[in-house]
């Protein structure tokens, strides 16, 4: 699993755009902030596609259901992997997911 960093691709599931939005900044790979706990968590949705009468456009994250690491940690807080997951606000709500395209770097891994 990689390690998600500010320049990682995240979309909705009709493929809106996530803005990623790093807390800390001392720990960068390639330049590019790791994106840690509670980073993906209320960042907005742009370009969601997903628009009509009584259809709500994805325009936020909501918490991340899965995608910490259980082992690293930056300032106390899990740093984000490519497995993060989780719901938007958009409809139907509950279900649908935004993930993880790219994580933005190739270089730093983590088995957990």
């Amino acid at each position: 699993m990689r390690i998600l960093v500010e320049e990682a691709i995240l979309r909705c599931g009709h493929d809106g755009k996530v803005k990623n939005v790093p807390s800390q900044a001392w720990v960068r790979v390639k330049g590019s902030p790791v994106l840690v706990d509670n980073d993906p968590q209320g960042r907005d949705i742009s370009m969601c596609p997903n628009v009509g009468i009584n259809i709500k456009p994805c325009n936020k994250t909501l918490p991340v259901a899965k995608g910490y690491s259980t082992f690293i940690r930056i300032g106390g807080k899990a740093i984000c992997l490519d497995t993060v997951e989780g719901f938007t606000d958009g409809t139907p709500p509950g279900g649908v997911k935004y993930n993880v395209r790219r994580p933005g770097q190739t270089f730093v891994g983590s088995g957990s």
